[in-house]
């Protein structure tokens, strides 16, 4: 599902030109390779060749697709191959009080369930386990609007040994709460899903990172569940160079009352896409209750034009615990309008995010594909989808 978006059109971005490409370092991008009919010894050399086109590709320029090539894409009728089962390294069964970084505590990952957006949530879990030291140890939680067998069908087919648990959101609840966006996408209720996650999910799930779909992770997730909190509601990183005016109207600047909101607050630009929660924080504090409160002042007021994302800020920003960078390399999607391609940035990968309105399955359906967009390739698994190079 379409979640977050990542920036507005004017806000600033931090993009990299091609002669400055070739000083990032890339330290935790590598690819999957997983069995198909063709053998071993083919995907051997494929994940080979994958793993050296993606450090190609981080020397390329950005380039924009033209006149991408429409698809006929029935997310109902989506077929999947079956991932490898991945089972816990021996450091997973370490006792709490072992020196050793893992045990089996649960790692509990949210994400919501869409029909149009299987494609890319089958390719994200793919690289949460795929680069998880303790992949059995990883709990999901799958949001949806409506019971769809097919989906769940899917799921069961493409991953027979994962945990997970699967929830309703009841959109009435947010429904009259939400305002016409820039992007019809981003005006759906299940983008507004993530605001009531303590409500929804048990209450002994006390701790957990949510995660859109549109993203893959080349890093192992604990790494993730480990940072410190520091008596924070939310972990996420920060983008303090963005314009974060630019999030806002004028008539919520030019509003004595309302501009006040940040008092005593720095606020920066987080993306809503990828946030470490304490969901016992997040009850007691009432963060529902209060996001619900700035919807309420946008449905009369109109102070910002994007969904669900600014009444985050309003609530959070500048109160929340930094992340490391290299955990939300975002706006990948390009802006919310266009979907243009963008370089990656400068500096080590952990995640890869493709936040705005292009989307990588898409693209490289077209034959029009960003660079960036062979980094999710790898973890397609779309039955009958091809590499990009292939033919």
């Amino acid at each position: 599902m379409e979640m977050d978006a990542d920036q507005p059109n004017t806000a600033e971005t931090t993009t990299i030109d091609a002669s400055k490409e070739k000083s990032m370092t890339t330290d935790n991008i590598d690819v999957p390779a997983l069995a198909d009919d063709s053998g071993d010894t083919r995907m051997a050399f494929f994940s080979d060749v994958v793993g050296l086109l993606s450090l190609f590709l981080l020397l390329l320029p950005s380039v924009t697709p033209r006149n991408p090539i429409p698809i006929p894409n029935d997310p109902t009728r989506l077929s999947f191959r079956e991932a490898p089962k991945f089972q816990n390294g021996l450091t997973c069964f370490s006792s709490p009080s072992s020196s050793l970084p893992y045990n089996t505590t649960p790692i509990h990952v949210a994400m919501t369930l869409d029909a149009n957006y299987l494609r890319g949530t089958m390719g994200a879990v793919l690289s949460i386990l795929q680069h998880s030291t303790c992949p059995e140890n990883v709990v999901f939680h799958f949001l949806w609007v409506t019971h769809e067998p097919e989906v769940l069908s899917s799921i069961n087919s493409t991953f027979p040994y994962l945990n997970f648990k699967v929830y309703s959101f009841d959109t009435t609840r947010v429904r009259g709460l939400i305002s016409k966006s820039i992007r019809q996408a981003l005006d759906q209720p299940l983008n507004y899903a993530r605001i009531y996650l303590a409500d929804i999910l048990p209450q002994e799930v006390k701790r957990l990172i949510y995660l859109d779909s549109d993203l893959v992770m080349v890093d192992d997730i604990a790494k993730l569940w480990g940072v410190h909190m520091n008596d924070k509601v939310l972990a996420a990183p920060e983008y303090c160079h963005a314009n974060f005016t630019n999030y806002f109207t004028h008539e919520f600047w030019s509003d004595p009352l309302l501009s006040t909101a940040f008092h005593g607050r720095k606020p920066c630009y987080f993306n809503t896409g990828v946030m470490v929660m304490d969901l016992d924080k997040w009850r007691k504090g009432n963060y529902t209750e209060k996001v619900e409160e700035w919807m309420v002042v946008q449905k009369s007021r109109r102070i910002y034009h994007l969904g669900s994302l600014p009444p985050f800020l309003l609530v959070l920003a500048g109160n929340i615990e930094p992340v490391d960078h290299r955990w939300n390399q975002h706006g990948l999607g390009g802006d919310n309008l266009e979907g243009k391609c963008r370089s990656l940035h400068p500096g080590p990968i952990s995640l890869l995010h493709w936040s705005g309105k292009g989307k990588p399955w898409l693209r490289l359906d077209s034959r029009r594909p960003c660079n960036v967009d062979h980094l999710w390739a790898p973890y397609d698994l779309y039955h009958t989808s091809k590499n990009f190079f292939e033919d």
